[in-house]
């Protein structure tokens, strides 16, 4: 089944004129409303890539726009996880938000050395543009997510123009945040899951960095939600963040928000929220008990 093409729409200051054409996988009615898995060919990645997308029951059924909220996953995910592990779609049918979550890197590129680790090339695209060979054929998460899929999503889906959130886990957090700094106005609420809020200074991000950008790390900072903090000037922001006190990734020192934090109490267009789960690690059960919260923040900001 192929969802209708849509061609020559505006979003976000520029025209849509590639192919919106989109290869329905799976539905499966879930709290009144659908949970969706699309194929479709990603003229930025250079390679067929599937994300999920829930759609509320007046979404369906009215045919009414929602606000819309973008979910990015966490190393070695895959688009499936957050909707089989969550239990995010009964907040979201609550609440009556569109939600959509890509996958974590290109798929089926057959590059050398893909597969090789659980934290660089697949699962694992970091939600940067990579300007290394060969990484910079495919993995430019980074555009994808902030302007082709929004583009699919806008073209495909009954959306509230200017109505848009984007939250994520982990790697996703770190990706949440920073397409949200890197675009003023482009999201109107952000939130993360215990993300990599200092990749610059942390194993995990500086593997990352030096793999798919360069080995001379002043090249690093654009990617980086901590420093993109430190310098943001535009549209004041609050960025809704929740660590899980027994995660074995913050005592490892992998996610740093406590620099984050720091940067933020140094600039007065940035405000944050910073709560903290005693008991709670790194995984879907602790992702599971909080979801509806997060969902409820972005519903509060979305339908304001």
């Amino acid at each position: 089944m192929r969802a209708k093409r849509i061609l020559g729409v505006l979003s976000f200051g520029h025209v849509m004129t590639a192919n919106m054409s989109l290869e329905l996988v799976s539905s499966a009615k879930c709290f009144e409303g659908e949970q969706r898995v699309y194929k479709h060919r990603s003229n930025t990645l250079n390679c067929d890539m599937n994300f999920g997308v829930f759609l509320p029951a007046a979404a369906i059924e009215d045919k009414t726009a929602c606000p819309v909220v973008f979910f990015l996953s966490g190393l070695t995910c895959t688009h499936e996880n957050f909707i089989q592990k969550s239990g995010f779609q009964q907040h979201a049918a609550k609440h009556g938000l569109i939600v959509v979550n890509p996958d974590t890197s290109p798929r089926g590129v057959e590059l050398p050395g893909q597969d090789d680790a659980y934290d660089f090339g697949s699962g694992a695209g970091f939600y940067v543009d990579a300007k290394q060979e060969p990484w910079s054929k495919h993995y430019h998460m980074y555009s994808y997510v902030t302007q082709e899929l929004v583009d699919i999503v806008n073209a495909n889906f009954s959306v509230v123009p200017g109505k848009r959130g984007i939250f994520g886990h982990s790697m996703g957090g770190h990706g949440a945040l920073i397409c949200a700094l890197k675009n003023p106005g482009l999201y109107q609420s952000v939130s993360a899951f215990a993300p990599i809020a200092n990749p610059t200074e942390c194993p995990w991000g500086k593997k990352a960095l030096a793999g798919y950008i360069s080995s001379n790390e002043s090249d690093w900072a654009q990617w980086d939600a901590t420093k993109l903090v430190a310098e943001y000037a535009s549209t004041p922001q609050e960025l809704f963040i929740d660590q899980g006190l027994a995660d074995n990734f913050l005592t490892a020192k992998q996610l740093l928000p406590e620099n984050l934090l720091a940067a933020a109490d140094s600039n007065e267009h940035i405000q944050t929220i910073y709560k903290q789960r005693e008991g709670y690690d790194h995984g879907y059960f602790y992702i599971s008990t909080f979801v509806g919260e997060h969902i409820a923040y972005h519903a509060k900001l979305l339908k304001a």
